[in-house]
């Protein structure tokens, strides 16, 4: 079947070529083999310190007309741009600035290499007296900085459910890990193996990483108030695909990703659409490749789909989605809040990396967090009891606090055998006797200092700051 546009003769889109394209491309099978971070930062001026002088070419996207130190940060974030760096450089919509490590074949080069990057980055962003801050959310508050086409698109969408996207668009960070999404058959390093343990041992790493238990400087009831802010999101595009544990991922995902609502309608001639109607990827192909009516006419396509998706509209479609666990050929780890200092970043990569990669202490990971998937219940994460209670009370929950002993344990010893340096397996140790030991995370440091006595844990956040 096809359609005739204005350039010329188009094929549609069918619903199975969209559910073969999404196979094909979100898991890209084989043995574990390379690992990526991405970390985002949230960015603070550094106490007395000017902005350096001079003036650059204003960014593409960002708004002049903001006070929220836009001049400044356009003019760093140009200036990285032209080191030279291993690590891509990107803004997020409030101007957290974000580093995409490339590919490494190992933990240690992927160590090093951002290590580095974040060495001259620092050094650069001094000049300009801005510094980089890791937490899971700023407690600012934060305002959009970004004027691009995604972002108005995507808060006209969020904003029908209330202020969590707002939050989440302009006020979070996080430690993202990317990891192989693992070999077609069973064992250790399995597809549906590795599948299962992130959404499971997801919950047990997003409570030993808690770090942002403050919105605008006042304790929201949860360690990991980012990752409440992201389950208050629409309540789909935001959850695993379920169930976790049975089936074929690609199917489950591939399902998953057509039955999402579209984010938006791509135009580049005028304002992005944002469905009215909640259409989701499916009907809109649907609408396009129904057969003619009996009288011969075209079905109606409905408000919003006034024209046919094609194959660069549902990839797009894809990075709109947003798991705690998202496969974009490789696993992108997603729960991990922004970890304090310098080097925090190290050792959520590392133990993550371990549980997964190694094949011993993968399978031991997989042992003690399998218990703890019946807490689940047939909830999808991050909207289900087990994820619920990794984000409210990180480790000072004992069956997590339990399974992280395991695990972190697990990963100490795998260390060396994926080549780790002592800096690294300290870092993790120390880590290790300091938090996970003692049923903390780093949220509750925060909490020592700032609210010492919490108050009643309140409701999660939604349309009036409830759900």
């Amino acid at each position: 079947m096809t359609v005739i546009e204005s350039h010329g003769t188009r094929e549609l889109l069918t619903e199975e070529a969209a559910l073969a394209r999404v196979r094909g491309i979100c898991f890209k099978t084989g043995p574990p083999r390379r690992v990526g971070v991405e970390l985002e930062w949230l960015v603070h001026p550094r106490t007395g310190n000017a902005p350096a002088s001079g003036t650059a070419p204003p960014h593409r996207g960002v708004r002049q007309d903001t006070a929220v130190g836009a001049a400044a940060l356009d003019a760093a974030v140009a200036e990285l741009r032209g080191l030279e760096l291993s690590s891509l450089i990107s803004l997020e919509p409030g101007g957290q600035v974000e580093f995409s490590s490339r590919p490494a074949e190992s933990l240690p080069a992927c160590v090093e290499a951002v290590g580095a990057d974040l060495a001259a980055a620092r050094a650069r962003l001094g000049r300009h007296g801005i510094r980089l801050v890791g937490r899971g959310l700023d407690d600012r508050g934060g305002t959009r900085l970004l004027d691009d086409p995604r972002y108005r698109a995507m808060e006209r969408f969020f904003d029908r459910t209330g202020p969590a996207g707002r939050i989440m668009m302009c006020s979070s960070a996080s430690v993202q890990v990317c990891l192989d999404a693992g070999t077609p058959g069973p064992g250790p390093f399995g597809l549906r193996r590795r599948w299962f343990l992130a959404h499971v041992l997801g919950a047990v790493l997003l409570a030993a990483f808690a770090n942002s238990p403050l919105r605008e400087g006042t304790w929201a009831g949860w360690r990991s108030g980012r990752q409440a802010v992201w389950a208050a999101l629409d309540g789909y595009r935001n959850l695993a695909p379920a169930p976790v544990g049975r089936g074929d991922p690609r199917t489950l995902w591939a399902r998953h990703a057509l039955d999402a609502p579209v984010l938006c309608v791509r135009s580049p001639d005028g304002p992005w659409t944002v469905p009215a109607d909640g259409m989701t990827f499916r009907q809109w192909v649907r609408r396009w490749s129904a057969p003619p009516r009996p009288d011969g006419a075209r079905r109606p396509h409905g408000p919003g789909g006034g024209r046919p998706p094609r194959l660069t509209d549902l990839d797009y479609h894809l990075t709109t989605l947003f798991p705690p666990v998202r496969p974009r050929g490789h696993l992108e780890l997603r729960m991990i809040d922004a970890q304090p200092g310098d080097d925090g970043w190290i050792v959520p990569l590392a133990v993550a990396t371990a549980l997964f990669d190694d094949a011993v202490a993968s399978e031991t990971a997989y042992r003690a967090v399998r218990p703890l998937a019946a807490l689940g219940g047939a909830g999808q994460a991050p909207r289900n009891t087990l994820w619920e209670r990794a984000a409210r009370s990180g480790l000072s929950d004992p069956e997590l606090r339990a399974a992280a002993g395991v695990c972190f344990a697990a990963a100490r010893e795998a260390l060396p055998r994926l080549g780790a340096g002592r800096s690294v397996v300290a870092a993790v140790e120390e880590f290790t006797a300091r938090y996970v030991a003692q049923g903390r995370c780093p949220a509750d440091d925060t909490l020592d200092a700032d609210c010492p006595v919490p108050p009643p844990v309140p409701a999660a956040v939604g349309k009036e700051g409830t759900r």
